[in-house]
């Protein structure tokens, strides 16, 4: 471990009982973490709320959880309570999603999204954070696809659960499963022992010489990879994220029933997702990090063009196995290429929170773009502009891919036998 850190020596039974509380904790997070998540446009729809309405209630919830996103990094770096930041968010989250379900207001609607925003924002880093404070960064690779794995797998039982859920139950059954959802998110993270937690390692210090580490914004601003890492990824989120919204909209609303649409929609892209985390290991490992960058960035305008071309149901599927291919491959290699360009600074989770938040300019961006595309011409017209647009993001990451997506270093012969496995050692490209 790193030295001055405070970290009860690691036995290995321990160890391994936090990874597989790490590993629950992503499994029901996936239903915890978002409230209604995808459900809460078709639901909303349902109820009459028109697309434009819905993109600025996103837009209002992107903005301001992208506003604090960056504080909420330097809170991970400097706190000692990960867990905590995990745990009260998930029931603030949970309670403003039943009190939406229960009255679907425009205060509701509009306070309970943006307060929602704002709180769950904190979620990501803090998780980041802990999963490198545990397995360290030679491991972190790894680990990340694993989360991803768990995450994605939850979000198909959840899908499942609530499509079964709300044919007996109805709403009833949505309700149950959301509270079971965060009471069992909240159980795991409380079974990850603190003390195998290295809040050094947890902020990016595993390699840093002892000196002062500088502050967040002279790392975030002198750092070239970062900066171009949040531009292609603002540029990628505002063509993928209202894609997934809108086809939600349009499907629930042709066949009346937002929870199960909704839930064999984003299925699709769950599974898919659940494919491209078990693969990202392997295909790091083989062909780089900055082909999986390229892989996820082609999927999009491909994705873009089936479903503005081809409006039957049917297409869905393709479209959706697109999106977990784009959006899953990306999940993963964020935060690998940001730990990667800030090592050694102690500004990890700042950092990556910073990424996060540009994205979300992207996002935000979009919903509204979108709501306005959709009026104007139709859902076809949106899908078409919002998947082209991502051709963008393609050629400025291929120009600046070595900046991004950084080798990784071979390990050093003083680096603990620990601490070396599960490295992953890569092919530029």
């Amino acid at each position: 471990m790193t030295s001055g850190a405070v970290v009860t020596p690691r036995a290995p039974s321990v160890f391994h009982r936090s990874l597989f509380a790490l590993s629950v904790l992503n499994f029901f997070l996936a239903d915890a973490r978002d409230g209604l998540g995808p459900f809460l446009d078709g639901f909303l729809a349902t109820h009459g709320w028109e697309p434009f309405t819905l993109g600025v209630i996103a837009t209002i919830g992107g903005v301001l959880g992208m506003a604090t996103t960056p504080l909420f990094g330097a809170l991970v770096d400097a706190s000692a309570y990960k867990r905590t930041l995990i745990i009260l968010p998930v029931t603030f989250v949970t309670t403003m999603a039943l009190w939406t379900l229960a009255t679907p207001n425009g205060f509701s609607v509009f306070g309970g999204q943006s307060a929602t925003a704002v709180v769950g924002a904190v979620i990501g880093p803090a998780l980041m954070g802990l999963t490198l404070g545990l397995v360290g960064e030679e491991r972190f690779s790894r680990q990340v696809s694993r989360n991803e794995f768990w995450n994605h797998t939850g979000n198909v039982v959840s899908l499942a659960a609530i499509y079964a859920g709300t044919l007996l139950f109805g709403i009833h059954g949505v309700v149950g499963l959301m509270l079971f959802a965060a009471f069992a998110t909240i159980a795991a993270t409380l079974a990850i022992d603190p003390k195998q937690i290295d809040h050094q390692v947890a902020r990016g210090l595993a390699h840093h010489d002892g000196s002062e580490a500088p502050s967040g914004f002279s790392v975030l601003a002198g750092s070239k990879g970062l900066i171009l890492l949040s531009l292609v990824l603002m540029i990628f989120h505002f063509g993928n994220a209202p894609i997934s919204r809108l086809i939600a909209q349009t499907f629930s609303i042709q066949l009346g029933t937002p929870f199960r649409t909704t839930a064999i929609t984003t299925g699709v892209s769950q599974l898919s997702m659940i494919g491209m985390a078990l693969l990202a290991p392997w295909l790091i490992r083989r062909f780089g990090l900055a082909t999986i960058f390229i892989v996820a960035l082609a999927a999009l305008p491909i994705r873009g063009v089936i479903a503005g071309t081809f409006p039957s149901f049917a297409f869905v599927f393709p479209v959706q196995f697109l999106d977990g291919v784009g959006a899953g491959l990306i999940g993963i290699a964020t935060p690998i290429a940001a730990e990667r360009i800030l090592s050694g600074t102690g500004r990890f989770n700042v950092g990556l929170a910073a990424v996060m938040t540009v994205q979300g300019i992207g996002a935000s961006l979009s919903n509204v773009v979108a709501g306005w595309l959709t009026d104007l011409g139709g859902y076809g017209l949106a899908y078409w502009v919002h998947g082209c647009v991502a051709l963008m993001a393609l050629v400025l990451f291929v120009l600046g891919r070595h900046d991004i997506a950084p080798r990784v270093p071979s390990p050093s012969p003083a680096v603990p036998a620990g601490r070396q496995a599960g490295s992953v050692e890569e092919t530029a490209v």
